[in-house]
């Protein structure tokens, strides 16, 4: 038998993938199946992780199980959240635990458990530049591979027909508290890393959590839980007016559909932009259950008498901050619809100030010549999530969750990840590799470009039984 021929480490691959979070980790299992596709993903970390500084017991997702990596695309798909807990025995238990909404938890479990058996995936991969080849007609993707501890172990190159870019968010920290969390021993930390300080923070006599949205919410009730009755010396605030509920009505929900994100992406550039400010409340609010859980808790603290030992201040926002002494954090704060100051010395902050999309231009600046901009130089983004490059680019570059501006708030949304995915796999393979639905919303989004409606369905027509028994 004649070995198999080795590849050329020069011919182009049909796909790179850069970033291994959930959005290429769902584009990554549904190219899966697609015979004659070459693919291969790159992420800098040593392994899958979703949140892990956020992972609080008995935290839950914010969409439904079925919003996992493939099964609004292909309920069929080996990669489903179902055939996960089949594959670890958890079925039955799923069956009666009755759960729509699981655990942050065992999501992660899920996408490690995909990560860990998908072929293709290559961590401890940095990605440092991508570039067009004229010569060649294709993309040069250049990575570091890095070690154990992170370090630089070798370089390589990629070549590759199409690029998809899921590098994710980043945490994100407002200017006047970055001194505070650049300082060394200063307890600043950001609820991306609160896990890993959680114990420092019981430990602390008094703690603020600055952030009033779902995240907030979360980190705040675990402290409240875990502080003695009376002796909480808690302090939540931040720049909403209220601890307002996240919208998760029915009709509501229909914003984060593929309906809305057509309907979004042709709105004037201008529109988009008021548009995403006014919808806060559908992807920044605080689920109705947590708020509930926060209200119970304080109220059971009531049940002896005396209020317990916390203040929940919305409306407010940090102007400025600073150390005092090393141990000590002095918060200078401002309630604009008071038009008043105060200050708030505390002993641990938790900022609970939310993600921001990470910029594209490091890794893209070979791009930047080819790059089309809007008039806020962001990337222009098409319908289908690709880069619009200069026509000379015959490749394509897609982008996941970094385009709020220009498909709306559901570009982050768990529950249209592998709707998504469908669309770029579709395009980058020149065909229907999945049946995607027309409609997918009740609500019909604009005047101009009213969704179809199907015909109704007409009941099939029944043969009557006949019973030739004799």
């Amino acid at each position: 038998m004649n070995p198999a021929p080795t590849p050329d480490p020069d011919a182009p691959r049909d796909l790179v993938g850069i970033g291994i979070g959930p959005a290429n980790l769902s584009l990554a299992a549904l190219a899966h199946p697609l015979g004659g596709l070459d693919t291969v993903f790159y992420d800098q970390n040593p392994a899958f992780g979703w949140h892990p500084g956020l992972l609080i017991e008995g935290a839950t997702l914010q969409v439904p199980f079925l919003a996992d990596l493939v099964s609004l695309a292909d309920p069929t798909s080996p990669w489903t959240f179902l055939n996960y807990l089949r594959s670890r025995e958890r079925l039955f238990p799923f069956y009666f635990a009755e759960r729509f909404h699981i655990h942050r938890a065992e999501y992660d479990a899920y996408c490690r458990w995909v990560s860990e058996n998908l072929p293709g995936l290559h961590f401890g991969h940095q990605v440092d530049a991508v570039r067009w080849n004229p010569e060649r007609d294709v993309f040069e993707v250049d990575f570091t591979q890095l070690d154990s501890d992170g370090e630089a172990e070798a370089l390589g190159r990629t070549y590759t027909r199409d690029v998809v870019l899921g590098i994710g968010t980043e945490p994100y920290v407002p200017d006047p508290l970055k001194p505070l969390v650049e300082a060394p021993g200063v307890p600043v930390v950001h609820a991306a890393d609160y896990l890993d300080h959680r114990a420092a923070l019981l430990a602390a006599e008094h703690v603020t959590v600055v952030g009033i949205g779902q995240s907030g919410a979360e980190v705040f009730l675990d402290l409240l839980r875990n502080r003695p009755a009376g002796r909480e010396k808690l302090h939540w605030l931040g720049r909403t007016e209220a601890f307002a509920p996240m919208e998760y009505s029915k009709l509501g929900l229909e914003h984060f559909t593929p309906d809305h994100t057509r309907y979004f992406h042709a709105l004037p550039e201008s529109t988009r932009d008021r548009l995403v400010e006014g919808q806060w409340q559908l992807h920044k609010g605080i689920d109705a259950a947590t708020i509930a859980a926060v209200h119970d808790e304080l109220y059971r603290r009531t049940l002896h008498g005396g209020w317990p030992d916390a203040v929940l201040t919305p409306g407010v926002r940090v102007r400025t901050a600073g150390r005092v002494a090393t141990t000590k954090v002095e918060l200078h704060l401002e309630h604009d619809l008071q038009s008043s100051r105060s200050r708030l010395t505390t002993d641990a902050v938790v900022l609970a100030t939310g993600y921001r999309e990470r910029p594209l231009d490091r890794i893209l600046a070979g791009l930047d010549p080819y790059m089309r901009r809007d008039n806020k130089e962001r990337p222009r983004i098409d319908e289908d999530h690709r880069l619009v490059l200069d026509p000379s680019v015959t490749g394509t570059v897609h982008v996941q969750n970094a385009e709020t501006h220009t498909h709306g708030v559901g570009a982050p949304d768990l529950g249209l990840a592998a709707w998504r995915s469908a669309i770029i796999l579709n395009s980058l393979t020149g065909r229907e590799a999945y049946a995607l639905p027309s409609r997918t919303a009740f609500t019909t989004f604009g005047l101009t470009q009213r969704a179809h409606v199907p015909p109704p369905r007409e009941a099939p027509a029944l043969t009557p039984l006949v019973d030739d028994r004799r």
